[in-house]
């Protein structure tokens, strides 16, 4: 089994709130007629508005909604049913091959198929700096920064995905797409956010200490962070 990522954007036409609708109720069936065996779709809906605070765009124009799909095959013979039903569905999108890292799984507010997950997703798109190798940016983040961030922020999960190639023409150059849950309070509370509520001294070293360890292996105004609604569409091997 492989994963697939998609970034979608809406067609200008179309208004936000009845693209995350038309997504959240059209999908489900029609991606399990062309054999996906799972999807998790990540939403810029009315739920998450109070987050607009830790948006950062690079890419122009910013993606709307991230699609997570499992299937058996990303070849692309295999794929093309999967890909003309996301296509159908959005005004374009990019679509990436990954491998998938679980270094924090959701057990505190495990995901419901057709449900909205507790508080919200915060998805980043990651570029890797010229002046770091892959081998070192990988070692930097996986083997140093991870442990950090689980450390000094109030996530409940944390997903990591190395892009291993594009899958679709004119796909934006990106290196890794980040999927972190955080409570619900931690969009308009960056203490909350960073692990310590009503603790100001606590907030300014886990703030510096995540900054530091950011900086080593991102650089400044080459990511983007768009807060998410997670919905789990569904999981057919559960």
């Amino acid at each position: 089994m492989e994963k697939v990522i998609y970034l979608l954007w809406r067609d200008a036409a179309t208004e936000a709130e009845t693209f995350a609708q038309r997504l959240r109720s059209e999908l489900t069936a029609k991606l399990k007629d062309v054999g996906v065996r799972g999807a998790r779709l990540n939403l810029q809906d009315e739920a998450v508005k109070p987050a607009a605070g830790l948006r950062q765009l690079c890419m122009k124009p910013p993606f709307d909604a991230v699609l997570q799909l499992w299937i058996d095959s990303a070849v692309t013979h295999l794929r093309q049913p999967i890909d003309a039903v996301v296509a159908a569905h959005a005004g374009s999108m990019a679509a990436y091959l990954v491998t998938e890292s679980q270094p924090l799984r959701n057990l505190k507010y495990p995901p419901r198929s057709g449900a909205r997950t507790e508080g919200f997703a915060q998805m980043a798109v990651l570029r890797r700096p010229s002046r770091l190798d892959y081998v070192a940016w990988i070692d930097i983040w996986h083997n140093f920064h991870t442990r950090i961030a689980i450390e000094t922020q109030s996530t409940f999960e944390y997903v990591q995905n190395v892009i291993v190639r594009p899958l679709t023409p004119d796909a934006p150059a990106i290196d890794a797409i980040v999927e972190e849950c955080f409570p619900q309070a931690a969009m308009t509370d960056y203490k909350v956010y960073f692990e310590a509520p009503g603790d100001d001294e606590k907030f300014k070293r886990n703030l510096a200490r995540m900054m530091d360890s950011v900086g080593r292996f991102i650089d400044p105004g080459t990511i983007d962070v768009l807060p998410t609604s997670q919905y789990q569409l569904f999981r057919l091997w559960d």
